[in-house]
């Protein structure tokens, strides 16, 4: 099971062809920017698209979970890599421009081992093995005057049982090659 990295920006990319207003070209190509640079787990890329002090206001718990400022924001990007949570595909299915925000919606498959599946409240019978999990999530992404982003502000429903068990013979080799101890395990 293969998941598409860049499926979102595909998705955001044919959005912007059609698309004639400047400013909404704009906006949609730093979220084409900011979707290729996480995707590519580039974190100097990714800020690059962001105000001095963004703010993320993540909404999957009922609260806000998510970082303020350009340092916790870019902690937050770090700790997404070092918890080996960067393999994903966010496969968008509308895409709403107005002059100060973009709004994606879609589903998100992940690939994530047994304690992070457990730990977004995935009922996963393994913790020793890897899973591929799924969720619903609107993202809205407000831009200031100059076109770029001032964070994301991010909604997400998990269904506890929407995961699939991967072998690891059939992870991809961007998710095994986070976890050096696979190596020659099939």
């Amino acid at each position: 099971m293969m998941l598409d990295r860049m499926l979102s920006a595909r998705r955001v990319e044919e959005r912007i062809d059609g698309t004639t207003n400047e400013r909404h070209r704009k906006m949609l190509q730093v979220l084409h920017a900011h979707l290729i640079a996480e995707a590519d787990l580039n974190l100097d890329g990714l800020m690059a698209t962001l105000v001095d002090e963004p703010e993320y206001h993540l909404w999957g718990s009922g609260r806000d979970t998510g970082p303020k400022g350009r340092d916790a924001v870019a902690r937050y990007y770090t700790d997404l890599v070092a918890a080996r949570r960067g393999v994903l595909e966010y496969d968008i299915e509308r895409i709403v421009v107005d002059d100060d925000t973009i709004v994606t919606e879609g589903f998100i498959r992940a690939y994530q081992h047994g304690p992070v599946a457990a730990e977004f409240g995935y009922a996963v019978p393994e913790l020793d093995a890897h899973y591929i999990v799924r969720y619903r999530a609107l993202v809205l992404w407000p831009f200031d005057d100059d076109g770029r982003l001032l964070g994301e502000d991010g909604y997400g429903g998990v269904d506890q049982t929407d995961f699939v068990r991967v072998e690891t013979a059939d992870l991809s080799d961007e998710y095994r090659s986070l976890f050096p101890e696979l190596d020659g395990v099939s």
